[in-house]
């Protein structure tokens, strides 16, 4: 007291009252000046508390999502949504809930706690990456909580039994749901007085891998932000809900065919590339989806034009009914030339040659490889929103085919006579006695058509199109069988060497499956030619299993290179005229 009057007499003595006030009214208004000043100075460098506003490093994975009720029993009800809907059993209509995000590094020694505050709205996306690691495959997935109103009560730290190595931090928040693709009940913990349900950990959901391996194919399917840069052979898939994983393909419908797939480029699919961390600069933005195929392997050969490409192309990229692009890989500008009606047909867009592109091409959507049944030209209706009656409707349509059913003889119609097709070889496997084939069908009755198949695929379809029947030695050729109508009857000409497996599965099961009937001649050793090549003792007569043991270059350089037949005219008679049987029915 006695300081503060001789600082009072010191002040009265040096300044007036007047001079005292107006000090006074100085002092402040200079306080309030220099604390102005350092707030503009310092603004830019001041921002909210790290614990509040703590952003995910690439170099941390967030384990899990958790929600424990304070004080307070939960139930935990799984909707149609998948959405975890935390409610009350005691008969109030909200419920505080701990929710906390557990971050954990890589090497899981030391865990981060991040405490979600503040009011969230319900469209708020808070999780954006989630990645589970326990198994050595990381899936890479996009989480949104939902919540009216996240307050940010804090409460005491508790551990989770059953799940060693995080801890769980409580959060209030009242009518809050928590949407999610995945749920689960998370282990109950005893905390002394307070019992506690800590609600689910939200397992990883199991995801559809982007990579299949389906019988004879492999392809990709992959949607969000994909780059392809066509030089490397590489696709890029941005880190959007998909495994970090890569996969090498041959985008050719001939799995395990090692002879084929050695002309077959080779693709690299990377998923889980981070912008600025891999994704290659997009160059050019397309708006429809891509399908990355290849014309190397076998194309070129009639059988596998369809059974390897053109059936798989089709069950592939008919569901976006030509708004689709075609990148060729192993680009044939000859194949691209004979099914450029069909091609024009499944797509409205010019194909890209991808393999010179340097450009980085950009789609929303990419399909890698083709999708294709085991089994040779067939598509499954069971396993497909499509069948070989929708291809070959496809056919007749994009080369404008009239004959839809095959005739029926019956007396109204006897003055017309079938149509019978003979489809010559000039080289392997064709027929030595054309003429006398061709006389003996018209002394049946049969309008007989004789040609060979080529390269102009629509003049091909127009011919068999127009037959009730179609006469041909096992090959490429009989191929073509997919234009015949409905209920039009196939002879296959089976040679000798033991042909009987490779003619079942390459056409009479493929021919059933497209509404044709089918009927059968195998020859007579007396109706080869390789009689006159090799006496009648030689293995290649007497045991051509012995020939087949050598493998498929032995097989095919004897029976399907050396091969041509001479039909008995006598025996082959009585295939004919089963066949006009046939067509009485």
């Amino acid at each position: 007291m006695g300081e503060k009057m001789m600082y009072d007499t010191i002040l009265a003595r040096s300044f007036s009252k007047y001079d005292q006030k107006k000090l006074g009214y100085g002092a402040f208004l200079a306080c309030f000046l220099i604390a102005f000043s350092l707030c503009t100075v310092f603004k830019p460098y001041l921002g909210p508390l790290p614990v509040l506003n703590k952003s995910l490093s690439m170099d941390v994975d967030l384990k899990m999502l958790k929600m424990a009720e304070s004080a307070r029993s939960l139930k935990l009800r799984d909707n149609d949504t998948g959405s975890l809907i935390p409610t009350v059993d005691n008969g109030t209509s909200r419920s505080e809930i701990e929710v906390v995000m557990v971050v954990a590094n890589n090497t899981g020694s030391s865990n981060e706690t991040i405490i979600v505050g503040n009011a969230i709205s319900s469209n708020t996306t808070v999780l954006s990456m989630v990645k589970d690691d326990f198994s050595t495959n990381s899936t890479t997935r996009n989480d949104t909580i939902s919540s009216n109103t996240l307050a940010d009560d804090e409460g005491d730290r508790m551990s989770s039994s059953g799940t060693p190595g995080f801890n769980y931090t409580k959060a209030a928040m009242s009518n809050g749901t928590i949407s999610s693709n995945r749920g689960m009940s998370a282990p109950e913990t005893n905390n002394g007085s307070n019992s506690q349900q800590v609600m689910g950990a939200v397992p990883e959901r199991k995801m559809k891998p982007i990579c299949n391996v389906e019988g004879r194919t492999e392809f990709c399917e992959m949607k969000g932000d994909i780059r392809i840069h066509g030089k490397s052979s590489t696709v890029f898939m941005s880190a959007s809900s998909v495994e970090n994983s890569s996969w090498i393909i041959s985008p050719y419908a001939r799995k395990g065919d090692e002879e084929a797939l050695n002309h077959v480029t080779k693709w690299s699919i990377k998923s889980g590339v981070m912008d600025g961390y891999g994704l290659p600069r997009c160059d050019r933005k397309h708006e429809v989806p891509a399908i990355v195929f290849s014309l190397g392997g076998y194309a070129g050969n009639n059988f596998h034009d369809y059974t390897d490409i053109i059936i798989p192309l089709y069950q592939t990229s008919r569901q976006f009914d030509g708004e689709v692009k075609f990148l060729f890989t192993d680009k044939n500008p000859w194949w691209i030339n004979k099914f450029k009606t069909i091609l024009a047909r499944l797509s409205r867009y010019e194909p890209i040659d991808i393999d010179k592109e340097e450009q980085v091409h950009c789609f929303g959507s990419v399909i890698v490889g083709l999708k294709r049944d085991p089994k040779e030209l067939r598509i499954d209706p069971s396993k497909s929103h499509y069948s070989m009656k929708d291809f070959r409707q496809f056919l007749r349509s994009a080369y404008s085919l009239k004959k839809g059913t095959a005739i029926k003889m019956t007396d109204k119609v006897r003055k017309r006579k079938p149509r019978l097709l003979i489809l010559s070889r000039r080289q392997t496997r064709a027929f030595t006695n054309t003429n006398d084939i061709a006389r003996l069908a018209r002394s049946l009755g049969y309008k007989v058509v004789v040609t060979e198949a080529d390269s102009n695929v629509a003049r091909v379809a127009e011919t068999v199109n127009a037959c009730d029947v179609m006469v041909g030695v096992h090959g490429a050729g009989l191929t073509n069988m997919v234009f015949l109508p409905e209920k039009a009857i196939l002879i296959q000409i089976v040679p000798i060497g033991g042909f009987e497996w490779i003619a079942r599965t390459d056409f009479e099961e493929p021919s059933k499956d497209m509404n044709l009937r089918y009927l059968e001649y195998k020859i007579q050793t007396e109706e080869s030619s390789l009689i006159q090549q090799y006496p009648a003792h030689h293995e290649v007569i007497s045991n051509p299993s012995a020939i087949q043991k050598q493998g498929w270059e032995a097989f095919k350089s004897v029976y399907l290179q050396q091969q041509n037949v001479n039909l008995d005219i006598h025996r082959f008679r009585y295939t004919l005229l089963r066949a006009l049987e046939l067509l009485h029915k």
